[in-house]
């Protein structure tokens, strides 16, 4: 039987995973009326609101990248450490064997998965000592894609589009503003990020994770740094990158950032993305019984996101056309950057195992018109077969060295992912007659309910989110961002936020 603290982490997990907290929920809506909604952008961010319903109403995840699970733990003095860590530990694998968290934890030399989120270095768990008698548990969930767009500046340095940032505030200024531009919509924009200044190479990313557990409408109680965050703020959402990279008026729905000492001949500055799913909860305990006495950060349930325009909205300037799997080079041919697919039939995850496998191995099915869906599903299984909990698309560009060779190596015509790829890819898409769809990132419970049937998989000595599902889907709605002919939405974006963060080259902060 669980311990009190055990049950009260579990149900920390558990909340963290499904359901967002409402500061979150307000800063999405107020992007979405920053927003058309008849826009690529306006459409994304709908879906987002949908699926963060779904996923409280299944009590399922938000996202099937349910990330690194990091945990910060305040206790009261002789707090046995220990046995806590052993019950958090044990929290996170009843989680994931019931479907609230994907199978994260993969070993970095063989690339086993170990199945339940544990091994070397997973959870992580931060322990602090506090002269209080409650335990405060905090749980942030940082997806893999949003991760990887995580980036640290040493000043001085060169920044591109923005020239030299120097040992400054205004030097700080140019180096936030270029990692917000250099995620692109490869994050989950719109994103929110956390600010490092100072530490060491370690400390400074630590610091910038840090301020992610703050609430997103606090204020910095140092005036230059609420200063910047403002600027951050006002400056990001005015390089049109927009939801999902497609363009659009709101680029980043918040900025924290924390300060730290340095060393004489170091300055870094750590930026944190977190993308739009921003998992983050906390509890506290008390401190005799473990039992939640309440809840860190407001409960999502106070702030509903749908309403009546959701299910009218349409996008400006693009055709909807439903297709029939597998494909053929003329249904392709056909699309433009824009359109929106509908698609019916089989279509086949595929990650980064997946791929190196293809490049030098067969395929285990025919592909041949088929379409790659870049996803690791979040799956479970019981005595009727495999059921789908959560399916979202990954990052795609991870898949730029194989994508092109492998779509003219099995006559695949679709590629399904965020973000976007780049010119190798753009140009085997053109060569060989394919496109790339762009799905909404992040949300995994409204592509869930698109799968019908789990016809089959293979390759699980991969684990299950590398493995090859064999997916049956109905309605399956994904955007046209690289077509057959030579364009690329993500391309065109790149190339006019630069241009716009270029802008913002002159010194502000003297």
């Amino acid at each position: 039987m669980s311990s009190a603290f055990e049950q009260s982490v579990y149900q920390l997990v558990v909340e963290t995973s499904t359901n967002l907290p409402a500061d979150v929920r307000r800063a999405i809506t107020a992007a979405r009326e920053a927003e058309d909604r008849a826009t690529r952008a306006g459409l994304s961010l709908s879906t987002i609101a949908q699926n963060i319903e779904m996923a409280e109403s299944n009590v399922s995840p938000i996202c099937q990248d349910t990330g690194m699970p990091t945990f910060v733990v305040h206790t009261p003095v002789g707090a046995n450490q220990i046995v806590m860590r052993q019950e958090i530990r044990n929290s996170i694998a009843r989680a994931t064997k019931d479907g609230k968290l994907r199978t994260n934890s993969v070993d970095s030399l063989t690339g086993a998965n170990t199945g339940d989120n544990l091994g070397p270095g997973t959870p992580v768990i931060h322990f602090e000592q506090w002269e209080r008698d409650e335990v405060d548990v905090r749980l942030i969930l940082k997806g893999g894609g949003c991760e990887n767009k995580n980036i640290q500046y040493s000043l001085p340095c060169e920044v591109e589009g923005l020239g030299k940032a120097g040992r400054d505030l205004d030097g700080i200024r140019k180096c936030i503003l270029h990692a917000v531009y250099q995620a692109q919509g490869q994050g989950c924009s719109a994103g929110f990020i956390g600010v490092g200044i100072g530490g060491d190479r370690t400390t400074g990313y630590e610091l910038a994770k840090q301020q992610l557990f703050r609430n997103v409408d606090d204020v910095n109680p140092i005036p230059e740094l609420a200063r910047l965050e403002e600027y951050v703020l006002d400056k990001a959402n005015r390089l049109g990158i927009g939801t999902m990279g497609f363009g659009g008026n709101v680029t980043l729905l918040g900025c924290k950032v924390g300060v730290a000492n340095r060393l004489p001949a170091s300055f870094f500055v750590s930026v944190a993305y977190n993308c739009w799913a921003y998992r983050r909860q906390g509890v506290l305990l008390d401190g005799g019984t473990h039992e939640i006495k309440s809840w860190i950060y407001e409960g999502g349930s106070n702030v509903p996101m749908r309403d009546q325009s959701d299910a009218v909205a349409e996008v400006a300037g693009g055709k909807e056309i439903v297709l029939q799997m597998p494909l053929t080079e003329e249904d392709v041919r056909s699309l433009r950057v824009g359109d929106v697919v509908i698609l019916n039939g089989e279509m086949h995850t595929g990650r980064d195992a997946l791929h190196k496998h293809l490049m030098d191995h067969d395929a285990p099915v025919d592909l041949n018109g088929g379409v790659i869906y870049h996803c690791g599903p979040v799956m479970l299984k019981d005595g009727d077969g495999w059921h789908v909990k959560a399916a979202g698309p990954t990052t795609s560009i991870r898949e730029e060295p194989y994508q092109g060779d492998i779509l003219k190596k099995f006559g695949l015509r679709a590629v399904i992912g965020k973000g976007g790829m780049g010119p190798k890819t753009l140009a085997a898409l053109k060569d060989h007659g394919a496109v790339y769809l762009n799905a909404v990132g992040g949300a995994a419970q409204y592509y869930a309910e698109c799968i019908k049937k789990v016809n089959g998989v293979d390759f699980m000595e991969f684990g299950i989110p590398e493995a090859m599902w064999h997916l049956q889907v109905e309605g399956f709605a994904a955007i046209v961002t690289m077509d057959a002919h030579g364009n690329s939405l993500h391309a065109d974006v790149d190339k006019d936020s630069k241009a716009k963060l270029e802008q913002f080259k002159d010194p502000v902060f003297a």
